[in-house]
């Protein structure tokens, strides 16, 4: 079926059987049986390619690969189970492409998608070789799990290229083809486990071959990613960055010698993929895990090299990946020189390779690199392809020693192109302990026999480089100088930092015309960063306090060089002082040359300097400017462009953002900013223009970017281009963009350019329109003012864009003249409006230089707008719309028929009928508005200028518009004075169906039948029903008594228009009130509770009841605004005793009064009890008050300590409950319930607010789905829990929560006397959660105990928490960060292999196994409780897969009583029964046997006489090493008596030397000092006194002197603290910059500071020998041995300078 795997579709060998799980042939053997399951990668191709694999064959033959271009295709994983069944896995497509969406790369896939280890399989396999077609731009990824690891890694050579190969799974060599090329190279990393693969196994390892004639690339890297075993998981990725090129891969077949080990190899894919995954976009490069250091430009090719740790990099222009090289890690350390044997340098070890140093010699078309292992050596690599190595020293001396070889010291160089060759000039910092004797800066060759080496050449040579310290910043040339600015110390005893340049000849390779000057940036720190832009040296300067800020200053190289030259002139003609005698020059650097008086014309004889000239030279006078910018952040890195006559400065801080800043004279300012790198990483130094000065290459530590200098493109119009404040942009207007000014053909016309940073430009737009809008039905000419319209040549033109019309435009200056569209071009008028709006453009060819909206309206849509009033909205509209009002239409112009009146619009001037006022209206109702229903009314309304109608038939209608149909009446007209009138309405009864009292129905006045005239307003007439809304007889005569309202006795009594009751029926008089509830029927004794009286004719007015109502005899005041009339009174009742009861009554005046039939009782509550007495501070304890006649009143409300305890519902008579709010502080609060007006306190027992509950522990973090596991919880403050709760959160289906829960009630109902319910086991959240809960039991204030709560199987666990009443802790925040886990339940196989309803035959003494799958997953064998009928299998071991119990020793009792005992398993909530069990008989034990017996006995003598001759043999090794340790101590008192010896004769000769020269002061006496001035001289020589001696309090200084004092105090107590001095000491020590002179002056200060306290002093200093002497001996313990060190460290000098420690320093 796999024999013609060429022909088959590629999805089709994915998905058959066979081709998934091969069995091999095995040579001169029979087929192998059997199934192996595969492991299979996914394969995603983005693009079309091709891509090859290895599929299957039949039974002899041998494997074909399978070749697929089809285009766009995503196959699926399938992996093959045990039993043969296909199993489909996700997909990728998706997944990957998201993640590349994101700019995220890709180089391993989740967990979640790693196969699972595969069993053992065949081995080997037999792959002829495929060819493969590939295209650049696929994209693919492979991934295996559980490979074994490769240890044969093989390397071949041809010529002076290697070849690694890797091999599949033997660890046999083969001959290399052939075909193989030196032009291939092929990198291999691996980071793999040391196991070896099957060594009887033979295979050829993987080799690569090409065809010569095809495009091949540079160099071809695979890159292999893998982690420690077992967790294996190896992504193998094939990077090919070249056009489309043919490959071939091949494994050789082999003999087969064994099978593979366990966990073999079943397949290996290899995938040709595009430039590997770093690039994440066209603009970023970016290397997962790699950290880039250095980045450089090659002139001209426009090529980028990127030097990296371990890695160089080589990208296009655009950042597209070329090459790579590997450059580390390598064995190497910082205290060894370069070796070749690592038995050299023991403390050598694997040491990342930072790249210090990349610069390119476009001469010799090569790349210097050094990195900071084998001490900064460099080599050099081909442009072309940084992968090939041009130069290597092989074995370096220490004048090759380049780069710093520590990581954080700055190196920087130039490479100086002179005549017939390149130099380089490297200036590097103070590093490790070899680079002592490495200038800070040399030139250096590039050719010759020992490139990179400074002999002959000029060196910056320093007397000692820890006192000066330079740290640089960065190295630029010009056409005749090298400049390198740097920070450091000043000379001898100035401590301080400053700022500096040095310049150099470029011509000059011995250094005399080195000389360097100070830089100031006024009022700011260090310099950071620079950069030599044209004419002008730009620095940032650290600023703020700490650093924290950064100012930017510009050196004018004019004023720069003066200074220069100014010091160089003085040290050569003047010894180096100015004018006024004080020192502005000298040499610097600690060597033999001083300034000395030359000719005056020496600077102009010597530019460059000479051998006799004085060198380096060093100037005193700072140059100084001001700042022309600050920034509230630290900046890294600083470049700047001159471009259309400006000057632009980028600036990249330390947190990865990118400032563009315009600089314009004396200052500068910030126009865009932008986030490049990551947040937090700072821009590199390396900022890179390109060659056309268009695009800015930023380097983080992580990607690079390319980044456009002016972002004119991303502006879309001219609005958004002027508003971005981009000096490098402006709108070019012709062509209508955004651009740079050489981009604009017309930039130097007037008007043609419009710069971006110029305050004054505004884009051009139409200032006026004349006319404003135009009739739609009709065409003219629109005049449009456009200020500042550029001047076209004699044949271009401008032409108007009406939406899609164009009309020529006729130009006259500011002012353009255009013919509007005919009527059939315009476009119709949207729904409900009466014009449309189209976009007017003045444009210039297909450029819209400048537009506007400009309306067509149509007058005859105007009036359809307002149905109300058709004249009004036509003549006062905003467009010139006229009326005609005999025809009713709404017109432009003069278009009214002939003889027809026309009412002008309002926007005509010089006409009398014009306006709304004009207009036939009507101007409203003439007589009442309210009308009844049932009665015949009629209706006048008043009108205006109906003039307009005469001559016409006089025909009127009125017109209501009742629900549910228009009603039209007849009208008359009724002239009177003036142009006014009065509309007569026929009159008519309306029977409108009503379901409210009152119906406003609209009203209006036609012409005719349709012409209506105009409404000055909304017209309504009110219909209304005496019987809506006045049920009874005392809301009747309660109505409006405009209404007419009665009510009506005859028939059924009811409330009618007047009119339309008899006169005989009309009651004046209402019944006696009657009243049908009050409540609550219960009171306090003092009264002022609210009672509720519900009833019908409870009065008219509030006045009828105010004084009417008493309850139980006693006065009930009615409250005005809760009374409703004749339905409702409430009233507030008055004091009464205890037990008073009786009727509530209502007696209105002149009426029988109304008595209820409930009665009211006065009740005195009686609080009694409080449980519980404590609780949380947050509240919500469930508090129940207990007393008597609770249930008084029925506002009743409970508060502790102030606050509100809301009551859940209902109050009971001897029981209330509420729930305690939170409160601020913990402690006592009183309970007090407020019945109405009436309080209750309970003073005998307040309730205790305390601490809130804290949880510390919880554990376990894991249960079973089932739920039921015990969890410990330990805190604080437990006890005083009411209810606690183990909740979890889950996120269900609809079916789940329909099956599992109920809604939730957040205030259940409780009853009286009813014990609390238990809370629901799951009740649905909002948001589709589900909530399962358990209850906690208090085991005590420190431990609570709960059971995990079960959870349905396909429920999603959100969160888990208690509830600890109102405080809710995270499972999370209990335990640690341990989130809590739910594990799918165990699944237990039945005891009998016949079934679960088989018994299971136990013999005695046998332990039981249990098999099942996930068993320990979620508790532990303590937990687990097994049971066979009513005895318990005493657990012995639980793992994930076996469950052992030790059941009991006789068959148990069943637990039913009858058969046989079942086997029961429960672990917390689930139970599972695994069958019967049936004990078997067990047979009597044999006696032991002689034979047995015999042979314990001899083992145990044997066991005696070891022990014998091993107690002999240990005492005979005590009494040896007896007598070596009584030799030692021999030997150490011969050395101690030879110490002493030479001890007293080294004191002799002190003492001969001391008679010497006191015999040579008797003559002339002691020269003695006062001790002040000796103190001085002693502790600190050659200084005039002390270097920290305070200076004089001027005027005005006390508050600093204060501050001093004060810091000083502080000092001294620290000094004060022995761990604090010696830690002090210690870490100066490990400073490589703490030189000599450093110790001196430090252990002279804390001598003086000490002074006082000798003890103290002897102490420490005895401390920090007893530490010198433990470092002698951890490096070398013979040396204790060497007597000339332990003299030279026993004698002790006296007098005051032996605490300067300058003969025995702190560290060796």
């Amino acid at each position: 079926m796999c024999h013609a795997a060429q022909e088959i579709p590629l999805l089709h060998h994915f998905m058959h059987p066979r081709c998934l799980a091969p069995v091999l042939p095995r040579p001169g053997a029979g087929r192998q049986h059997g199934a192996h399951p595969c492991l299979f990668a996914d394969l995603l191709l983005a693009q079309p390619a091709a891509a090859w694999l290895f599929p299957p064959a039949a039974e002899g033959s041998s494997l074909q690969p399978a070749l697929a271009a089809q285009g766009r295709f995503s196959l699926p994983v399938w992996s093959l189970g045990a039993h043969g069944g296909l199993t489909p896995l996700t997909p990728l497509r998706s997944l990957l492409s998201g993640w590349r969406a994101q700019g995220r790369a890709v180089t391993q896939l989740p967990p979640a998608f790693q196969l699972p280890r595969p069993p053992s399989l065949p081995c080997p396999l037999s792959i002829p070789a495929p060819s493969v077609t590939h295209s650049p731009s696929v994209s693919a990824l492979v991934a295996f799990q559980d490979l074994p690891p490769f240890n044969n890694l093989h390397a071949y050579k041809v010529g002076d290229e290697r070849i690694l190969s890797l091999c599949a799974c033997a660890c046999a060599h083969a001959p290399l083809p052939a075909s193989c090329s030196s032009s291939w190279t092929l990198s291999l990393s691996l980071l793999m486990s040391p196991s070896l693969c099957a060594p009887s196994v033979s295979l050829s390892p993987l080799t690569l071959s090409h065809s010569p004639s095809l495009c091949l690339p540079p160099s071809l890297a695979l890159s292999t990613l893998a982690s420690v075993h077992p967790t294996f998981h190896l992504p193998l990725v094939l990077y090919l960055p070249c056009a489309p090129t043919a490959l071939t891969c091949a494994l050789s077949q082999a003999p087969v010698m064994a099978r593979w080990p366990p966990f073999g190899l079943c397949l290996l894919l290899l995938l040709l993929s595009p430039p590997p995954l770093p690039l994440t976009g066209a603009h970023r490069f970016s290397a997962p895990n790699t950290t880039l250091n250095h980045l450089a430009l090659a002139p001209g090719r426009g090529t980028l090299y990127v030097g990296a740790v371990n890695r160089l990099f080589q990208l296009s222009p655009e950042l597209q990946l070329e090459a790579v090289a590997v450059t580390g890690p390598v064995i190497d350390s910082p205290d060894c020189v370069p070796f070749r044997d690592p038995a050299e340098c023991p403390q050598a070890q694997l040491t990342d390779n930072a790249n210090q140093l990349l610069l390119v010699s476009s001469r010799a078309q090569e790349l210097v690199a050094c990195g900071q292992v084998r001490q900064g050596v460099c080599e050099t690599r081909r442009l072309g392809d940084v992968a090939e190595v041009l130069y290597q020293a092989e074995d370096p001396g220490d004048g090759q020693f380049v780069a710093a070889n520590t990581p954080g010291v700055a190196t920087v160089g130039l490479v100086v192109p002179l005549p017939g060759r390149d130099l380089l000039l490297v200036a590097r910092g103070l590093a490790g302990k070899l680079s002592a004797g490495v200038p800070p800066l040399a030139i250096r060759q590039l050719a010759g026999s020992q490139p990179f080496s400074s002999e002959g050449l000029g060196r910056l040579v320093v007397g000692d480089f820890s006192d000066y310290n330079n740290s640089y910043v960065g190295a630029f040339a010009d056409a005749r100088s090298a400049y390198f600015v740097f920070r450091r110390r000043g000379a001898r005893a100035q401590a301080e930092y400053r700022s500096y340049v040095a310049r150099v000849c470029l011509g000059d390779t011995n250094l005399y015309s080195y000389v360097e000057v100070p830089l100031a940036c006024q009022g700011q720190g260090l310099i950071q960063a620079a950069f030599l832009a044209p004419g002008t040296l730009l620095g940032v300067f650290a600023a703020g306090p700490r650093g924290t800020q950064a100012a930017l200053c510009a050196f004018p190289m004019v004023e720069l060089g003066a200074s220069m030259e100014q010091a160089r002139r003085l040290c050569y003609t003047a010894g180096g002082r100015g004018p006024s005698g004080a020192e502005e020059a000298t040499v610097e650097y600690g060597v033999t040359s001083r300034c000395v008086t030359l000719p005056l014309d020496s600077p102009e004889s010597y530019p460059c300097g000479d051998e006799h000239t004085p060198s380096p030279i060093a100037g005193r006078q700072p140059l100084e400017v001001q700042p022309l910018l600050k920034l509230g952040q630290p900046v890294s890195a600083v470049a700047a462009l001159q471009a259309d006559g400006h000057m632009i400065a980028f600036l990249g801080d330390t947190q990865g953002q990118l400032h563009k800043v315009f600089l314009h004279g004396s200052q500068g300012q910030v126009y865009h900013s932008q986030q490049v790198g990551p947040p937090g990483s700072a821009i590199s130094p390396d900022l890179l223009l390109d060659s056309s000065g268009s695009h800015l290459y930023v380097l983080t530590a992580h990607q690079v970017d390319r980044i456009p200098v002016a972002a004119c493109p991303q502006f879309p119009d001219c609005a958004s281009c002027l508003q971005a404040q981009d000096p490098l942009c402006g709108w070019c207007v012709l062509q209508g963009r955004c651009t740079r000014k050489g981009q604009c053909g017309r930039a130097g016309q007037l008007n043609q350019w419009l710069w971006s940073y110029e305050e004054d430009s505004h884009c051009l737009h139409i200032q006026s329109l004349l006319p404003g809008h135009h009739p739609r039905q009709e065409q003219g000419q629109v005049t449009l003012s456009v200020p500042r319209l550029p001047i076209l040549d004699a044949d271009e033109y401008f032409h108007c864009a009406f939406g899609d019309y164009d009309s020529l435009a006729h130009v006259e200056g500011p002012h353009v003249a255009c013919v509007t569209p005919p009527q059939d071009q315009v476009p119709l008028n949207p729904p409900g409006t009466d014009h449309v709006t189209v976009p007017l453009a003045l444009m210039f060819e297909d450029v819209t230089v400048a537009a506007t909206n400009f309306s067509f309206y149509d007058c005859s849509a105007v009036q359809a707008l307002e149905a109300a009033a058709p004249c009004r909205a036509c003549v006062g509209s905003i467009w010139r719309c006229h009326w005609c009002p005999q025809s009713s239409h709404c017109v432009y112009g003069e278009h009214c028929p002939e003889g027809e009146r026309t009412i002008y619009s309002a926007q005509e001037v010089d006409i009398q009928v014009r306006g709304p006022g004009a207009c036939p209206q009507v101007e409203g109702l003439a007589g009442p508005h309210l009308v009844p229903v049932g009665w015949e009314s009629h209706l006048a309304l008043r009108v205006r200028n109906l003039q307009h109608f005469r001559g016409l038939p006089a025909s009127f209608h009125c017109w209501l518009e009742l629900p549910g149909e228009l009603r039209g009446l007849p009208a008359t007209l009724e002239e009177t004075a003036g142009d006014s009138g009065l509309i007569h309405c026929q009159a008519h009864q309306f029977y409108p169906s009503m379901s409210q009292r009152e119906l406003p129905v609209p009203i209006y006045v036609t012409q005719g039948e349709a012409q209506r005239l105009d409404n000055t307003h909304a017209l309504y007439v009110i219909l209304y029903d005496c019987a809506m809304g006045h049920p009874d007889c005392s809301h009747c005569q309660a109505a409006n008594r405009s209404l007419g309202c009665l009510w009506c006795a005859d028939g059924q009594p009811a409330c009618r228009y007047g009119p339309l009751c008899p006169p005989g029926a009309v009651e004046l008089l209402c019944p006696a009130p009657s009243i049908d509830a009050v409540e609550p029927l219960t009171g306090p004794p003092e009264g002022g509770l609210a009672l509720t009286i519900l009833g019908s004719n409870l009065g008219r007015a509030f006045a009828d009841v105010q004084y009417a109502v008493s309850v139980a005899s006693r006065p009930c005041n009615p409250e005005p605004s809760l009374y409703r009339t004749s339905a409702r009174i409430v009233c507030v009742t008055s004091p009464a005793p205890n037990g008073t009861t009786g009727p509530v009554r209502v007696a209105i005046k002149s009426q029988p009064p109304g008595i209820s039939s409930q009665h009211f009782t006065y009740q005195d509550p009686v609080l009694l009890s409080l449980s519980p007495r404590w609780g949380p501070q947050a509240g919500g304890t469930q508090l129940t008050i207990r007393g008597q006649h609770l249930q008084t009143g029925g506002n009743t409300s409970a508060f502790v300590g102030g606050q509100p305890c809301p009551i859940l519902e209902p109050v009971c008579p001897e029981a209330i409950v509420c729930r305690t709010r939170p409160q601020a502080v913990p402690g006592e609060a009183a309970v007090l319930v407020v019945f109405g007006h009436a309080q209750r306190t309970l003073l005998a027992s307040p309730f205790r607010y305390t601490a809130n509950p804290r949880l510390v522990a919880a554990e376990p973090s894991a249960s079973f789905r089932g739920g039921g596991r015990l969890i410990r919880v330990r805190g604080t403050g437990l006890d005083v829990v009411q209810r606690p709760l183990l909740s979890v959160w889950l996120e269900a289906d609809a079916e789940v929560q329909a099956s599992r829960a109920q809604p939730q009630d957040p205030q259940p109902r409780r009853s009286c006397g009813a014990p609390a319910a238990d809370p629901q086991a799951c009740i649905q959240l909002g948001g589709g959660l589900l909530q399962c809960s358990t209850v906690c039991s208090v085991n005590s204030s420190s431990l609570l105990l709960c059971r995990s709560p079960a959870v349905p199987d396909r429920a999603r666990p959100q969160r888990v928490f208690f509830t600890l009443d109102n405080v809710q802790v995270d499972f999370a925040s209990a335990s640690g960060g341990q989130g809590f886990l739910y594990q799918p339940n165990p699944r237990l196989a039945p005891l009998s292999r016949e079934g679960p309803a088989r018994p299971y035959r136990l013999k005695p003494g046998h332990v039981l196994d249990v098999e099942g799958e996930g068993l320990n997953l979620g508790i532990s064998k303590e937990e687990v409780r097994v049971h066979i009928g009513r005895g318990e299998c005493l657990v012995k071991t639980l793992t994930r897969t076996h469950l052992y119990c030790e059941p009991p020793a006789h068959a148990p009792q069943p637990a039913n009583g009858s058969g046989l005992p079942q086997f029961v398993v429960q672990m917390g909530n689930v139970q599972l029964a695994l069958g019967p069990v049936q004990y078997e008989a067990e047979p009597p034990l044999s006696a032991f046997p002689v034979e047995a017996q015999a042979g314990v006995g001899m083992g145990a003598a044997v066991l005696i006489a070891a022990v014998l001759l091993l107690t002999l043999m240990y005492r005979h090794k005590s009494k040896q090493a007896l007598r070596d340790y009584q030799k030692v101590l021999v030997q150490l008192e011969s050395l101690e008596t030879g110490v002493g010896d030479q001890c007293r004769k080294e004191f002799t000769d002190l003492m001969t030397e001391m008679t010497d020269l006191s015999s040579d002061l008797e003559g002339s006496g002691i020269p003695f000092l006062d001790y002040r001035t000796y103190a001085e001289r002693a502790f600190f020589p050659g200084h005039g006194g002390c270097p920290l001696q305070p200076k004089p309090e001027g005027p005005g200084e006390d508050g600093h002197c204060a501050t001093v004092r004060q810091g000083l105090t502080q000092l001294s107590n620290l000094l004060n603290s022995k761990l604090f001095l010696l830690t002090l000491i210690h870490t100066l020590e490990e400073q490589p910059s703490f030189s000599q002179r450093d110790r001196c002056h430090v252990a002279s200060l804390l001598s003086l500071a000490l002074h006082g306290k000798l003890e103290y002093l002897t102490d420490i200093m005895r401390t920090l020998l007893g530490d010198l002497a433990a470092h002698y001996v951890h490096r070398n313990p013979k040396l204790m041995l060497r007597r000339r060190w332990l003299v030279n460290h026993c004698t002790c000098s006296s007098g005051p300078s032996s605490t300067r420690w300058t003969k025995a320093p702190w560290t060796p």
